[in-house]
């Protein structure tokens, strides 16, 4: 999936503080390194994307009862244009499938056009909102569901 120079491997508890670099850099409310460790401590399938040695994005995905439920995907600012988030999103397919997955879910903020298009163009389709579900400076914001059948 992954072309030279990158690479993708599972996260461990040594990636933490890299990923929360990425994490601080690409959001105005990141994700806590609490968050973090708690989803490696339930062992949700989470994924680091390298550039030779230096990280470049990550994701989380949590499976249960045939369902996947993509809780992350980021990639650096600087590093963001060139299909990398595609490409990570399709290996979050690729392991959803492999583990039985009938259907993959994920929220997204409602005003982030540009991964809504990305989505959609993946097969992703909405099932909803989910009102003042992220945090903004303004308050809240929507989020949308959306879900691709995978079966």
């Amino acid at each position: 999936m992954f072309v030279e120079p990158y690479q993708l491997r599972l996260m461990t508890e040594a990636d933490i503080q890299s990923v929360m670099a990425i994490e601080k850099r690409a959001y105005p409310f990141p994700w806590t390194e609490g968050n973090l460790r708690d989803c490696l401590k339930s062992k949700y399938y989470a994924c680091v994307l390298e550039e030779g040695t230096h990280m470049v994005g990550y994701a989380l995905m949590s499976m249960a009862a045939g369902e996947a439920h993509v809780l992350n995907i980021c990639i650096h600012p600087d590093q963001q244009g060139k299909g990398l988030g595609r490409s990570l999103l399709h290996s979050l397919e690729q392991t959803a499938r492999v583990n039985n997955v009938e259907m993959l879910l994920l929220e997204v903020r409602a005003s982030n056009r540009r991964a809504i298009k990305l989505y959609e163009s993946m097969g992703f389709n909405e099932l909803g909102c989910r009102e003042d579900y992220y945090p903004n400076h303004k308050g809240r914001e929507d989020a949308l569901v959306l879900a691709q059948q995978l079966t």
